[in-house]
């Protein structure tokens, strides 16, 4: 069966979806997104996948997608961060046949993705982009999307999404039909734009650029979806109005509040309750139970802070849920003590209500976070310590003599692949994962991994020319015994 062109594939496949929950890692498990369909979603993607592991790692496909069938899990985009088109393309065949589209990832801002030189790192490479894009697209069964991040130049901006949508495709593809009625193929058949750059994260992350988003959609003529500034339900509609996209995407407000697309803020308690009862359904990892929880709470657990270290430290789901019941009791009080009296804080609503939390800039956030918050890629990566992370510090409460300071511990070498740490006594310099690929591949021994691929070929096919000779019948010599007697009986003597 033929794949669906770009807007005949959002609205028949994707349902014309306009509400869109956006991958996110460690956020985007099942269980959250089925509470955000239930509240209005209308599309969501899968946490971002890393291509390598997924190809070798049988447990990592299962925890993140081979998980038991979900009718209400769809339309669903797996989306997966990679750099070679030979992996990306085996991930995404592995995943086809549980998703209804494969994206490239092409946004992550984060110092992993640039580490790994994936995501947004990727965005100058566009020889590379366009030979992941168009093997993809002969190889798949399903469409492939990408997600993106903007230059700051909107005319660049522009011929990058331009490069993306006709990735390898010959053909000259029409503008001028609002939909895909004459439209010839193209190897892209939706394109999601955040409207910030890859240095606009964190303290930095500032206003999306709507403009970016609007110019890029009238210059394809493929869907195109908007991320960036949405924090309610007006905001999705003003972005649909004033960029003209088909869908609109969110993260953040998702995080704070997932009735966003209902255009509801109802209280926390009420969304936190449904979630845990769908974590019971549709088990996760309890550090994604508690990072969900920490955003939801993220305005009540500033007033209530006992109550977020106790969040911090329980380890079971029921010690979870208890902290959430305690929370709701404390909430309903104050709640009987205001009697409809308005809120004393900056918030636009009482605490415990779901609402948007706006993420401190970079001076304010100086001044106020402190060691709370989050210091700028280039402090982490030139090591700066003068101020250690809470996780930190807590490592230091219950090991004093732990240090922190990064010119006391051994740099490591990154791996000629893939750019994870190397093993220090590997044959290849490589990291373990790469390493077995490649000893497998060449059958060669690494003892610093202790992959052994040689020597257990060499043992097996000692073992397996021994058993031939001891099954070859012995020529007997004259005067001999039949069936060589002679030399079982001076076997059995010896």
């Amino acid at each position: 069966m033929a794949k669906l062109q770009g807007f005949e594939f959002w609205s028949r496949t994707l349902g014309g979806a306009r509400h869109v929950v956006a991958p996110m890692v460690d956020q985007s498990e099942l269980a959250w997104r089925l509470l955000s369909r239930r509240h209005g979603a209308q599309l969501c993607y899968t946490p971002m996948l890393h291509a390598q592991v997924f190809v070798r790692d049988a447990n990592y496909r299962k925890e993140n997608l081979y998980c038991e069938v979900c009718p209400e899990d769809r339309p669903l985009i797996v989306q997966f961060c990679a750099n070679d088109p030979e992996v990306f393309v085996q991930a995404a065949l592995l995943a086809q046949d549980h998703c209804d589209a494969i994206d490239l990832n092409l946004g992550c801002p984060q110092m992993i993705a640039k580490r790994g030189h994936y995501g947004a790192f990727l965005q100058e490479e566009w020889d590379l982009l366009q030979r992941m894009i168009l093997l993809a697209h002969e190889k798949l069964s399903v469409p492939v999307t990408c997600k993106i991040r903007v230059f700051p130049e909107i005319e660049k901006t522009v011929r990058y999404a331009q490069m993306l949508e006709k990735a390898g495709c010959q053909v000259h593809i029409s503008r001028h039909l609002p939909s895909g009625d004459g439209q010839e193929s193209s190897d892209l058949k939706l394109l999601t734009v955040h409207g910030r750059t890859k240095e606009q994260r964190g303290p930095l992350s500032g206003a999306a650029s709507w403009e970016h988003i609007k110019a890029v959609r009238k210059a394809v003529a493929i869907p195109v979806f908007a991320n960036g500034n949405i924090q309610c339900l007006q905001d999705v509609e003003r972005c649909l109005r004033d960029t003209g996209v088909q869908g609109v995407m969110s993260a953040e407000g998702n995080l704070h509040n997932p009735a966003l697309f209902e255009g509801r803020s109802p209280a926390v308690w009420e969304l936190a309750e449904e979630y845990l009862d769908l974590v019971r359904q549709h088990p996760c990892p309890l550090s994604y139970v508690r990072a969900h929880l920490f955003k939801l709470w993220h305005h009540t657990l500033q007033v209530h802070q006992q109550l977020r270290e106790e969040l911090a430290k329980v380890k079971t789901l029921e010690g979870v849920a208890a902290v959430n019941r305690e929370l709701k009791l404390r909430c309903q009080a104050e709640m009987s003590r205001q009697q409809g009296e308005k809120p004393t804080s900056d918030l636009p609503f009482s605490h415990w209500i779901c609402q948007p939390y706006v993420r401190p800039g970079p001076r304010e956030g100086s001044r106020n976070a402190g060691a709370c918050s989050k210091r700028a890629l280039e402090e982490e990566e030139e090591g700066s310590t003068e101020v250690l992370s809470k996780n930190k510090q807590k490592k230091q409460l219950r090991n004093p003599h732990k240090t922190f300071d990064p010119s006391l511990k051994p740099k490591y070498a990154k791996c000629d692949q893939c750019g994870n740490p190397k093993g220090n006594r590997c044959v290849f310099n490589l990291c373990r994962g790469c390493c077995k690929k490649r000893a497998f591949k060449e059958t060669a021994d690494c003892p610093g991994h202790g992959l052994l691929f040689k020597t257990k070929l060499e043992k097996s096919l000692a073992c397996k020319g021994a058993q031939l000779g001891l099954q070859e019948p012995q020529q007997p010599g004259p005067g001999a015994p039949p069936g060589g007697f002679s030399e079982v009986t001076g076997s059995a003597l010896a």
